[in-house]
């Protein structure tokens, strides 16, 4: 096969011995946390291979100020509102925006021939939803969950058996519902099975196993994370179907953009290979076979798949299913990569469906090398996300996920393949020769790591259908709240508390929908690794508290008195999660100081959540919730406004303003 590649993970970082490299801040990136105590992941394989090193990540979100402990329904899950119609996508109206936010420690951005970098580099964002259940950790081998154990997933190796119930069984015993779960556990397994693209270029990296899309460059012994397919992650466009939804991919030339726009999943069908348990037992989920030849040979059917973004199955014929709906959505008659299907072993037959918008390309933000920092522009690296637009109105559980990929000039990126393995550009600690004497000296490089990916992905969350009162042409914007309890060496390479994004620029008349989530677990102990362990904060050791009150400027440590705040005035409601009506200005400022504790003033609007019948708060937030399930505002009347955090506001080394 001829190679597809990363652009970056063929060629690869000079800094073979890096040990921090990307780490999502907004969403809350795990780095494959759950909610230790510790400053270190406990489990690094837990659920995907992020190639960071063990501190960073945070802890999965609480509900209450307790902690979750085995029961996950305690967790706390973002939950973020859809798109309007993508009618309305030509203009901000309609649109729920989402600051993604990271830090990524290699640099990026600026390729251009005035203005070369480093290294060349991309980044990808993807999502995976999948319809939301009642149930919020079914013990099954499909149901994205968080998890309440650290430990990873089981998988037994390959069964001699053909029939059906012999996956069914391994799945079943594989499966826990105290374990947490992105990719399907079937999609792992076609994996294992799966011939590998030998047309890739591995350097001198010898495979483990010559045959299974397990081993790459980069994971050459086929190690397991999760349910992840090495092969999938290390490479993008990927040349099969894949459970993950292309969001955006920030390449170092936006000469790359109409590349990657024609291969994405979101646009191009991919091939896989189906083949069918013996005595009519239905679909397997797995193929050995990796082209369509082999797969003619394995009496398998050669089969491309399109990408969805959920089914429509209100239209049961071609002419219905493509008709102008006038909805702005893009409907298509086919095969969809159903994954629901394949964990059931049943076949895929051609439906309507409802295709995901194009992969958006531009060029990635520039950043310095050897840095986990903020761009050039002064604040942290980040993407606005428009949040799908679902037409069946169901709630979906989904995951997010960032990669980062790296690599060099030092040979061809682009024309360097499989054909080039025997005498490989690039060898294993290298000596070359300087000076007339021809003194050696080493160079260190390694060639699995000569074209690196790394990645985060952030903890489960939801997106729901808008709420009543919220029309499909209203404009959303996501407040929410980076970072985790302690000084900056104790948190690095996550980040101490802030806003995010910080300074959100709204348009009169939007919507912001303010939430947050934190745990009540953030510790910080030890083993701490190559850092700084202990919580330094207020309050309860271990807790995430934030609040928001309105402050006369960014220069003042002290919040207005409560008949001085005029950021809420004018201010009207479009959806409160205590479902309470006709709040006030002091309400609403009392519900975001008290972080959701206070839902109201007085008793004969909320009874026994308002101010005068409620116990008192304690002035650290302790007996707050660690996460506020949120407060949607309208702002009519324009002006600038401050806002601070009174628990997360140390004037000498924090302070968490907007």
């Amino acid at each position: 096969m001829k190679l597809v590649f990363f652009v970056v993970a063929i060629v690869a970082s000079l800094l073979a011995l890096s040990s921090a490299d990307m780490y999502m801040q907004n969403p809350r990136g795990s780095n494959n946390r759950l909610n230790e105590n510790s400053a270190n992941r406990r489990t690094a394989n837990r659920m995907f291979d992020s190639q960071n090193n063990n501190r960073g990540g945070y802890n999965v979100g609480d509900r209450t100020d307790k902690k979750a402990g085995n029961d996950q329904a305690k967790q706390y899950r973002m939950n973020y509102f859809q798109s309007g119609t993508y009618l309305t996508q030509v203009a901000p109206n309609g649109r729920t925006e989402l600051t993604v936010e990271w830090t990524n420690q290699h640099g990026c951005g600026g390729n251009e021939d005035t203005d070369p970098h480093k290294q060349n580099c991309n980044i990808v964002l993807q999502y995976m939803c999948q319809d939301n259940s009642s149930d919020f950790a079914p013990d099954d081998g499909i149901t994205i969950r968080a998890g309440s154990s650290t430990a990873r997933s089981d998988y037994s190796r390959l069964s001699s058996a053909s029939l059906k119930q012999a996956f069914i069984n391994r799945r079943n015993s594989n499966t826990r519902a105290d374990r947490g779960l992105n990719e399907p556990w079937v999609t792992y397994d076609d994996c294992t099975r799966r011939e590998r693209n030998k047309g890739l270029f591995t350097a001198t990296q010898q495979m483990a196993n010559k045959n299974a899309a397990i081993n790459t460059r980069q994971n050459r012994n086929g190690n397991r994370n999760g349910y992840e397919c090495p092969e999938e992650r290390d490479y993008y466009p990927y040349w099969h179907p894949t459970v993950w939804t292309d969001i955006a991919i920030l390449a170092q030339n936006e000469s790359l953009c109409s590349y990657y726009s024609a291969e994405s999943f979101n646009s191009r069908a991919k091939g896989t290979c189906v083949e069918q348990f013996a005595n009519n037992g239905g679909r397997k989920h797995f193929s050995e076979a990796n082209n369509p030849a082999a797969c003619a040979a394995a009496n398998g059917v050669w089969t491309e798949y399109q990408s969805m973004l959920e089914l429509a199955p209100q239209f049961t014929t071609p002419a219905a299913c493509t008709a102008d709906h006038q909805d702005g959505l893009t409907y298509a008659w086919g095969l969809p990569y159903d994954i629901v299907k394949i964990n059931a072993f049943e076949n895929i037959v051609p439906a309507c469906f409802v295709r995901p918008p194009p992969v958006d390309c531009e060029a990635a933000p520039w950043s310095r090398s050897n840095h986990l920092g903020n761009g050039k522009d002064g604040v942290q690296l980040n993407y606005k996300w428009t949040l799908p637009y679902f037409p069946s109105m169901n709630s979906k559980r989904c995951i997010l996920r960032i990669r980062y990929n790296i690599s060099t000039d030092d040979y061809d990126p682009y024309d360097t393949d499989a054909t080039n393995n025997a005498q490989s550009p690039v060898q294993e600690n290298p000596l070359v020769q300087v000076g007339a004497a021809g003194q050696d000296l080493r160079l260190a490089i390694n060639t699995a790591q000569f074209g690196r990916t790394f990645q985060d992905r952030g903890h489960p969350f939801t997106i729901s259908p808008r709420p009543t009162g919220v029309s499909n042409t209203d404009h959303i914007t996501n407040l929410n709240v980076r970072g985790k309890r302690g000084y900056i060496v104790q948190t690095f390479p996550a980040t101490e508390y802030d806003y995010a994004p910080s300074r959100p620029k709204i348009e009169q008349g939007d919507l912001v929908h303010i939430q947050w989530t934190g745990s009540n677990s953030h510790n910080n102990g030890a083993p701490g690794g190559d850092g700084q362990t202990g919580d330094a904060g207020e309050g309860t050791g271990g807790t995430d508290r934030h609040n928001l009150l309105q402050s006369g400027n960014p220069d003042e440590n002290f919040p207005l008195p409560i008949e001085k705040v005029t950021m809420f005035d004018g201010v009207t409601v479009g959806w409160v999660a205590s479902g309470i009506d006709n709040l006030s200005a002091a309400d609403i400022a009392v519900i975001l100081a008290s972080a959701g504790d206070y839902q109201c003033m007085e008793t004969t609007k909320c009874g026994a959540e308002a101010v005068d019948t409620k116990a008192q708060l304690q002035n650290q937030l302790n007996n707050a919730p660690a996460s506020f399930e949120g407060i949607m505002l309208r702002f009519n009347t324009p002006g600038t406004y401050y806002y601070l955090c009174t628990r997360n506001n140390n004037f000498t080394n924090r302070s968490q303003k907007g």
